[in-house]
């Protein structure tokens, strides 16, 4: 099992940015591709950005590309989400997820909110 905390969102200016953490605990970490996920009130979850156990492979959502960096260490067992330029669109729970695939996701974590003001 795997626990996953997520911390860093608030309110933040549009145009600003933020930093989202994920903090993993249980068992191990190793072989995990660790995810981003994000939902807007009254729409469905949609996917941000991802990243492989080695950091070697990302994938990021259309809407995130040249705005948005994954990152992890693997030593501590986090996932950064770096965001900025942000707009009123990314307004959001942002959630954190871990899986052994870039498209299969089995642990969750409970969100952040972000909401971004224009």
């Amino acid at each position: 099992q795997v626990q996953l905390v997520e911390s860093g969102g608030g309110l933040v200016q549009a145009g600003g940015s933020l930093r989202l953490s994920c903090a993993a605990s249980g068992r191990t970490f190793s072989g995990y591709v660790m995810g981003w996920f994000r939902q807007a009130s009254g729409k469905e979850r949609e996917f941000v950005a991802a990243i492989s156990w080695s950091g070697g492979g990302r994938r990021y959502a259309d809407s995130a590309k040249g705005r948005f960096s994954i990152s992890k260490d693997n030593a501590k067992n986090t996932v950064v989400l770096q965001m900025s330029s942000l707009k009123p669109e990314d307004t959001a729970v942002y959630y954190c997820a871990a899986g052994y695939f870039f498209d299969r996701y089995d642990y969750w974590g409970q969100g952040t909110q972000v909401t971004v003001s224009s």
